[in-house]
């Protein structure tokens, strides 16, 4: 649960174990302007779609990882995991952060990201994602050099995201994809009332597993994530 008492999106099926998971290993490392971001997420009409703490946490160990300067993120809603990555990569770090409602991000991330002296770290573009990669593409000096992305946004676009953060990603980058077990739905498609947002995220799922390109890795915080590590 989270302090009012609302469910975060979560695969495990008991709220105990989810609790303990959040209160002995996420809550106590989660940085200051990080929680009162989440804070100040739980409120909003479309909280669900901010990304799980856990799940946030994770992330933070792979940026470290790879040692990430230069990244991308698809969809920012309030902005929970792009403060992450501004407080995880270094001093002179750069996101490219994408999304076509800069409304939300402004209104509740934006005042709190300024707060703790990163926005200077971050390129928010609002566009539609693909366009938005196209462009990057076409600076030849883009092609190879990030070393991270996450993509949290339609599943309908996520094949043609994929193709393009490859040609952007560095060998060895990774990139990270959020809700790919739409809780727990993958399987059960039938009986979900988000069918078609489960269908493609079997259809994805199922693609990034035949895809020779990468090295990947599913597992199950928050909703589902595919991290996935470029090798060609």
């Amino acid at each position: 649960m989270d302090p009012t008492g609302k469910r975060m999106k979560q695969l495990l099926q008991s709220d105990e174990l989810t609790e303990y998971i959040f209160e002995t290993s996420v809550y106590p490392r989660e940085p200051a302007p990080l929680k009162e971001l989440r804070e100040a997420t739980v409120s909003h009409t479309r909280a669900v779609f901010a990304t799980a703490p856990d799940a946030g946490q994770l992330l933070g160990m792979l940026l470290k990882l790879v040692d990430a300067k230069k990244t991308i993120e698809i969809g920012v809603y309030t902005g929970y995991s792009l403060l992450l990555t501004a407080l995880t990569i270094p001093e002179e770090g750069k996101i490219v952060a994408i999304d076509i409602d800069r409304e939300t991000y402004e209104q509740i991330g934006l005042p709190i990201i300024k707060k703790a002296s990163v926005e200077h770290k971050i390129d928010f573009i609002e566009s539609q994602a693909v366009p938005a990669l196209d462009k990057l593409l076409e600076n030849q000096e883009n092609q190879g050099s990030f070393d991270f992305a996450y993509v949290d946004a339609d599943k309908a676009n996520d094949w043609n995201y994929h193709e393009r953060l490859l040609k952007l990603l560095k060998v060895g980058g990774l990139v990270v994809y959020d809700n790919t077990l739409v809780l727990g739905s993958v399987v059960c498609p039938e009986e979900s009332n988000q069918r078609r947002r489960t269908e493609l995220a079997i259809e994805h799922n199922k693609a990034l597993a035949a895809d020779p390109r990468i090295q990947i890795s599913h597992v199950s915080v928050g909703d589902g994530m595919m991290i996935c590590r470029r090798i060609i």
